[in-house]
């Protein structure tokens, strides 16, 4: 038996129809140094939330979990969610991350793998930014420069490279000394996309009886951060243009996985918005094409994690993190080496202590070359239409459904990619939904 102790003191909400596999996750938490809340539904989850702090909320994926996201989102519950559930369906698991959940974590869990969700959970956002990959030392060194400066920032690159990390970067590096805020726009329904970012008056908003006021206001003196403004509402993209040219009282930073300038001209988001804001754009890599840095920022992420078994990764393992293409990027290598750490028997990380938050075994993927030469013959007979379409859609599911980094891995526009996509759609064709 493997007996972890996590000294967070978290608090963590559990949310499900009270039963055996429940109690044992709760149980298993307790032991591993949590503090347990139970909540029957969402109803009285959120009564839970408003009565004290929750520090991560496990929450039954066979349940409307979507729509308790959006619940917290109309709050302003900022907490971490993971899905968990008993032989879920995969689709299921899918959809809920997609919803908004940070991870799905299977029941009846693991002892060891509830006290490693419990260490992501209460892992403080990064700060430092470590790599030696010199494109992404050039995208660093750049933001840096123009940090102490006042016009618009975008930060460009795929889901997890960092985005979130680089815009408090450049806040730290400014000088200004007001507060760093951040509103998502990814999933968040319009009405409350404009709320956060221009505030409300009372009764505005169905539920909220109170009211607001807007990020943009709140962050005066400071930085704001809109993360993935790609999904911003077009009635919101004509208010915020018409308050940027107002001042410099608050430094604006903003983050795309898509092509500004692409959307514009597909009529998709403001031209004269995607024209201010690319002024000065930084584009960060993804972890795949960064090299050595997988291992770099591994090594860097063990030394920082105290109290776990493991202070170290050893040959064996480090080779699988170097191989693994981590579609996540960042993000997803940070929550499996922290995983890690907490699962490792011994003073060092090894192969079999590098899971998946299901607790199934990272894979890597085969070498370029071999890929290439098992996949010839499959083409053999197959007319270069056909071929052209298998090549697209494979790559397009590689890239989990962003058109952008599918386009550039192609070395085809984004506008030549949405094109394909729809003949594709129009033929019938399932094409995955966008990143």
């Amino acid at each position: 038996m493997i007996s972890v102790t996590i000294q967070t003191g978290i608090r963590l909400l559990l949310v499900g129809t009270p039963g055996g596999e429940l109690h044992l996750a709760a149980a298993m938490a307790r032991e591993a140094g949590a503090d347990v809340v139970l909540a029957g539904d969402a109803t009285a989850a959120l009564a839970v939330m408003r009565q004290r702090s929750v520090g991560l909320v496990m929450f039954d994926v066979m349940a409307d979990i979507a729509n308790f996201l959006a619940r917290l989102r109309l709050e302003r519950f900022a907490v971490p969610v993971l899905a968990c559930g008993i032989d879920a369906p995969a689709d299921r698991a899918v959809a809920a991350i997609r919803a908004g959940a940070r991870d799905y974590v299977p029941l009846p869990p693991d002892r060891a793998l509830i006290a490693a969700a419990l260490t992501i959970a209460a892992a403080a956002p990064a700060t430092e930014i470590v790599g030696e990959d010199a494109t992404f030392r050039r995208a660093v060194d750049y933001a840096r420069r123009i940090a102490p400066g006042t016009m618009p920032v975008l930060i460009a690159g795929e889901a997890g490279t960092g985005r979130a990390m680089l815009a408090r970067a450049i806040h730290a590096a400014s000088g200004r000394g007001g507060a760093f805020l951040m509103v998502e726009c990814g999933g968040v329904a319009a009405p409350i996309v404009e709320a956060e970012l221009f505030g409300h008056r009372p009764d505005e908003l169905p539920g909220v009886a109170t009211a607001r006021l807007g990020r943009l206001e709140e962050a005066l003196g400071g930085t704001l951060f809109i993360r993935d403004i790609d999904r911003l509402p077009a009635t919101a993209q004509a208010r915020l243009m018409a308050v940027l040219p107002a001042g410099d009282a608050v430094r604006l930073i903003a983050s795309t996985t898509r092509d500004l300038a692409g959307l514009a001209q597909d009529g998709e988001f403001r031209a004269d918005l995607a024209t201010r804001l690319a002024a000065t754009q930084v584009v960060l890599p993804p972890l795949r094409a960064r090299g050595h840095d997988v291992v770099l920022i591994a090594r860097h992420l063990i030394a920082e994690i105290e109290g776990a078994p493991a202070h170290g990764i050893d040959r064996e393992a480090t080779l699988l993190l170097a191989a693994h293409r981590w579609p996540c990027n960042v993000r997803e290598l940070e929550d499996v080496v922290r995983r890690a750490a907490v699962l490792a028997r011994g003073p060092a990380v090894a192969v079999d202590d590098l899971v998946l938050a299901d607790g199934s075994r990272l894979n890597a993927a085969a070498p370029v070359g071999q890929e290439c030469e098992m996949a010839v013959d499959s083409l053999i007979g197959r007319t270069v239409e056909d071929v052209e379409r298998a090549l697209i859609l494979k790559t397009l599911e590689r890239c989990r459904g962003n058109r952008t980094s599918a386009s550039g891995i192609l070395g085809i526009s984004v506008r030549t990619m949405r094109n394909k996509l729809k003949t594709f759609i129009e033929a019938g064709i399932p094409v995955m939904p966008a990143a």
